[in-house]
C-alpha cells in the first residue's frame, strides 16, 4: 500500500516508518463570523485539495479532513493521535503514533 502525506507535517510511525509531507496539503475550508467584543466563530465548509482515487493508494490527513469528509472514503487515514500507545517527549508533544485511523 502506497501512501501519500497531505499534511504539512512529517508523520512517523512506532515502527519506525517515517511518511514525509508530500507538498500538498488537504484542508477544511473555513469562515469567520464578526468579532463581537473577544470572539467570534468559525464555519467549517468543504474539505480543499483532496485528490482523486487512486487504486492502491491511501492518504494521509489531519482527523479535522477525515471528520469534515462524507461517508466512503476508504481511501482515507489520520494520524491516531488519541491512542494510548502514543510516544511523547519530555514535554508532552507526540513524536510518533501507532498507527492510523481510517474514515470509516
Amino acid at each position: 500500500m502506497k501512501y501519500v502525506n497531505l499534511t504539512p507535517h512529517e508523520i512517523h510511525l512506532n515502527d519506525g516508518r517515517v511518511f514525509p509531507p508530500s507538498g500538498e496539503v488537504v484542508r477544511v475550508s473555513v469562515t469567520f463570523t464578526e468579532v463581537q467584543g473577544d470572539t467570534c466563530q468559525q464555519i467549517y465548509g468543504e474539505v480543499e485539495n483532496l485528490p482523486p482515487y487512486q487504486e492502491g493508494t491511501r492518504y494521509i490527513v489531519s482527523s479535522m479532513v477525515m471528520n469534515a469528509l462524507k461517508e466512503g472514503h476508504f481511501d482515507i487515514v489520520a494520524p491516531a493521535t488519541g491512542h494510548p500507545d502514543c510516544v511523547r517527549d519530555a514535554a508532552g508533544h507526540i513524536v510518533s503514533v501507532p498507527c492510523f485511523v481510517s474514515a470509516i
